[in-house]
């Protein structure tokens, strides 16, 4: 008997297993276990996940994932979840520049410890910024400020120059940050070694650069899940931190919680009485106020509802093009289908899944020996053998299956930044593509805000005064990527505009959903779906710093309970590492962004294969059907 030949592995395969056991030695934990496959690399707990390298990788390919392996590794060692949770802003733009710099703090501790490790690191970075999308960068706006400092603190640490490629990201911001935050530069230069004194004078970088006011430990997070657990008593606490987190001279005691709630409550009321009597004007006498009418909707007035706006001026909706020039979004484009390459093959599977399941739901069927109707030409013989048989006409049936429209809102806040924005915007692509082939249309937005930290609204309110209750704060950006009556190839290089570095800021979802909902309700289609996608509650660190901590996410949840309960619209979510299940009824949620493909198609399906329910009661809006076509 003959043994079979090994089968003889690929030159990669040597490569892996030295990596994973140098992984695991840097880490200082046998434990951690290390895999291989496109995409991102990440660490998760004890898991390693590196970039799939080439059956003969290049000395460069090897270098990079060297690289990212000795990069998680030290995040492993020496970074501790528990004391960064602690120490981290809760969100927005704070957060993301304290993560890029405690990742250039972990790193620049084995760059100083190995020669070897320094190097693969120095590969890493230069793979990280061979794009090119910053050589060229003029403005702070094209500039993402995380990536800035987080350069110039590994330069100061390690004495290692910035990429040739991202050197002008940091030339736009040099002159700034050390201007206004040079002493803080230097007292991080002595304390890499100490995660907790590191991560306390990072706060102090942020608060030096305006980004976070003097409250700057805890998450927004973790005061919306305390706040839920006890609305009343949360909402007093929120209002503390947020009131400190102002820089007043005398603290906030009890009684004047109690006092700057009544004057809010007074303002909402002047402000309605105001609008009545403005609806009065040129009367001989003053009608009494209209009372509440029960059919009002948060939707339409949201003030009525306890969320007020201090104002609308500076609020854009935009289409996706306007907001960059034919050579960028080109350039985004091209960036955006080489990630494409990786995630093609598993979406396009699932998205053929949908489209064979939406297909069968739109068999023909006609009736035939009719007398009226369309002329049934196969049936012509039977004039031509006796000339008095009568003419035969056919009329086809009408299907189950609704003409349809969807409508997929994309969140664009700054926690999307990498890989989640990236294949949320490969999955949009692909599923309009599918959907358009099966007759139904699709419309992609998305939301986000002009700036961080309030725009011109927070500077109109300064200058008036910062009178109480403004409430919104903010200058809204909703993004037009794709309408429902463009065709796809259209709309392909709009797109990719999700890719721009510097687009992605902070998240007001309920003025979202109701603007992606009115948008909906307008469209002549019979059965309308409306999918979010989102990665957390709404965050705007202006808005709350002046109200409740609990204020955009009260308005979110009486917006999807106005949809839900008296809307014709099917409403769905999706959450990425969020739990959005306590917010909206018919939703789930993924813990990794390369689960998305698959939530997407799935929750698609299920909406389009279960029955039909009782019309919805829906006063105003007309006839319609909340429920999905038949079987």
């Amino acid at each position: 008997m003959t043994t079979p030949p090994k089968r003889k592995e690929a030159p990669s395969e040597p490569f892996k297993r030295a990596l994973e056991v140098c992984t695991r030695a840097i880490a200082g934990d046998a434990e951690v276990h290390v895999s291989y496959q496109p995409g991102k690399p990440e660490l998760h707990g004890r898991d390693v996940t590196l970039p799939e390298p080439s059956r003969v990788p290049s000395k460069r390919e090897i270098a990079v994932i060297r690289g990212w392996a000795d990069s998680l590794a030290l995040t492993a060692a020496c970074h501790d979840d528990k004391l960064h949770a602690r120490l981290v802003p809760g969100g927005g733009e704070a957060r993301s520049v304290f993560e890029a710099v405690e990742r250039a703090r972990v790193e620049a501790l084995g760059a100083n410890r190995m020669k070897g490790m320094a190097r693969n690191l120095a590969a890493k970075v230069n793979d990280q910024y061979a794009h090119g999308r910053f050589a060229q960068v003029t403005t702070r706006e094209e500039a993402p400020l995380e990536d800035a400092l987080a350069l110039m603190i590994r330069e100061r640490l390690t004495g290692e120059k910035p990429p040739a490629t991202a050197q002008a990201v940091v030339d736009v911001w040099r002159s700034t940050v050390e201007g206004r935050a040079g002493r803080v530069l230097e007292r991080l230069d002595l304390l890499a070694g100490d995660q907790e004194a590191f991560g306390r004078v990072a706060q102090d970088l942020l608060k030096a650069l305006d980004l976070i006011e003097e409250q700057a430990e805890g998450s927004h997070d973790e005061n919306r899940e305390e706040s839920e657990e006890n609305e009343d008593g949360g909402s007093e606490q929120a209002e503390e931190s947020d009131t400190g987190s102002e820089g007043e001279d005398q603290p906030q005691q009890d009684s004047e919680e109690a006092g700057e709630a009544g004057e809010r409550q007074d303002a909402i009321e002047r402000a309605d009485t105001d609008q009545f009597e403005g609806e009065s004007e040129g009367l001989e006498e003053a009608e009494t106020p209209e009372p509440w009418r029960p059919n009002q909707s948060v939707l339409e007035a949201p003030e009525r509802f306890g969320y007020s706006i201090y104002t609308r001026d500076f609020d854009e909706i935009v289409a996706a093009e306007e907001l960059a020039t034919p050579e960028e979004l080109d350039r985004l484009r091209a960036f955006l289908d080489k990630e494409l390459k990786a995630l093609a093959s598993v979406i396009a599977r699932l998205a053929n899944k949908l489209q064979r399941r939406l297909l069968a739901q739109q068999n023909r069927a006609w009736d035939f020996d009719l007398e009226e109707g369309t002329l049934d030409v196969a049936r012509l013989t039977r004039i031509v053998i006796d000339p008095m048989a009568p003419l035969s006409f056919k009329r086809e049936r009408d299907t189950d299956f609704k003409d349809t429209v969807v409508t997929l809102l994309l969140d664009n806040s700054g926690s999307m930044r990498g890989r989640p924005i990236m294949v949320a915007a490969v999955c949009a692509e692909i599923l309009a593509r599918t959907l358009e082939r099966c007759g139904v249309r699709v419309e992609i937005l998305g939301f986000t805000t002009r700036a961080w930290k309030g725009g011109q609204a927070r500077e109109r309110w300064i200058a008036a005064g910062k009178p109480p209750a403004p409430g919104r704060l903010n200058d809204l950006r909703h993004i037009i990527y794709k309408t429902a009556d463009q065709p796809w190839r259209r709309a392909r290089r709009s797109l990719a505009l999700m890719m721009r570095e510097g687009l992605l800021k902070e998240n007001i979802d309920g003025e979202a959903l109701a603007w992606a909902h009115a948008r909906l309700l307008a469209r002549p289609e019979q059965r309308r779906i409306l999918m979010m996608i989102s990665d957390g509650a709404p965050v705007d660190d202006s808005t709350l710093s002046v109200n409740t901590g609990t204020y955009l996410e009260s308005h979110l949840r009486q917006v999807i309970h106005e949809i839900e309960t008296r809307s014709p619209v099917e409403l769905l979510a999706i959450g990425i590492g969020h739990d959005v299940t306590r917010y909206y009824s018919r939703a789930v949620t993924i813990t990794d962004a390369s689960e998305l493909a698959g939530a997407m198609t799935d929750k698609l399906v299920e909406l389009f294969e279960e029955k039909s329910p009782a019309p919805s009661k829906h006063s105003g809006v007309g006839k319609a059907t909340a429920g999905g076509a038949r079987r």
